[in-house]
């Protein structure tokens, strides 16, 4: 049972950033927990470990408690995000190759 300690990417549909700051613990999935109820398909599972998700402020205390409960983890880091940087006033520069219009 492997535990993946990652920060969550934000939300698409929002431009905010809430909830990407906090490290999340989280079980992967066994391939065959997954099985089909016949009569109304739904999908169920005997894995109770695949419904935890636990949040912690940092990386180290994640790691740390993977550790001091023996779980096999695996720690992927988040992709920096590329920043540029614009001015306002760049918008009406006569460096600009387009014409600027409303």
């Amino acid at each position: 049972m492997l535990a993946k300690i990652y920060r969550p990417a934000k939300n698409a549909m929002q431009s905010g950033k809430a909830r990407t700051k906090l490290w999340c613990l989280e079980f992967e999935q066994r391939a065959h927990a997954l099985s089909i109820e016949p009569l109304m398909g739904w999908t169920s599972s005997a894995d109770p470990t695949g419904q935890v998700r636990m949040f912690f402020a940092t990386k180290d205390e994640a790691v740390a408690f993977a550790q001091t409960h023996n779980i096999p983890h695996q720690v992927t880091e988040p992709p920096q995000a590329k920043r540029i940087i614009k001015a306002y006033g760049d918008n009406f520069a006569y460096r600009r190759r387009e014409p600027w219009s409303h």
